[in-house]
């Protein structure tokens, strides 16, 4: 196995993902994914994307770019009819536990936020997640925050930058380590 890092954007061009007025979490995922590939660049890490710019590939293929990946990452904004209901999760099998914690960690640093399940990690059947397929091949689910909450929104428009320059820092490390 590689050094590649693999990041991709949940959600698609036809499936816009959770929403909160305009702001549609397919468009964050690609916002996040597009940011932390900027970074992982400037480190000269070797990566692979599920697009560029405002596009991305269907479930199926970002699943397809997990093999032979030292470590993959799926961006998504979690949602809930709860508007207050707050933080940071990833979702993952055990093995990667500690990069999810450290992944959480980097997000609600920048944010502010809290850290939800075991210090942001959970496993991939918990709540409303009964398998994912992204996590099934080895990969991480990272809910950013909760586009539903009005604040959390708002810091992640004005700290976005911040956001994937802490989450790149991580993968940096992975990759170099």
């Amino acid at each position: 196995m590689g050094n590649i890092i693999t990041i991709t954007a949940g959600h698609s061009n036809t499936d816009p993902g959770a929403c909160n007025g305009l702001h549609r979490e397919a468009d964050k995922a690609q916002d996040m994914r597009n940011i932390v590939a900027y970074y992982l660049k400037q480190a000269d890490v070797e990566f692979r994307v599920d697009g560029e710019g405002k596009g991305n590939l269907p479930l199926s293929k970002a699943i397809d770019l997990i093999k032979g990946s030292k470590l993959a990452v799926e961006f998504h904004c979690n949602a809930s009819s709860n508007k207050t209901a707050r933080g940071v999760e990833a979702l993952s099998q055990l093995k990667d536990k500690s990069i999810s914690q450290k992944l959480c960690k980097a997000v609600a640093d920048v944010m502010g936020i809290p850290l939800r399940g075991d210090r942001g990690w959970k496993p991939e059947n918990s709540g409303q997640h009964h398998r994912l397929g992204y996590v099934a091949q080895g990969g991480i689910v990272l809910e950013l925050f909760f586009i539903s909450n009005d604040a959390e929104l708002a810091i992640w428009e004005e700290r976005k930058w911040l956001i994937g320059k802490a989450v790149a820092g991580v993968l940096i490390e992975v990759a170099n380590g």
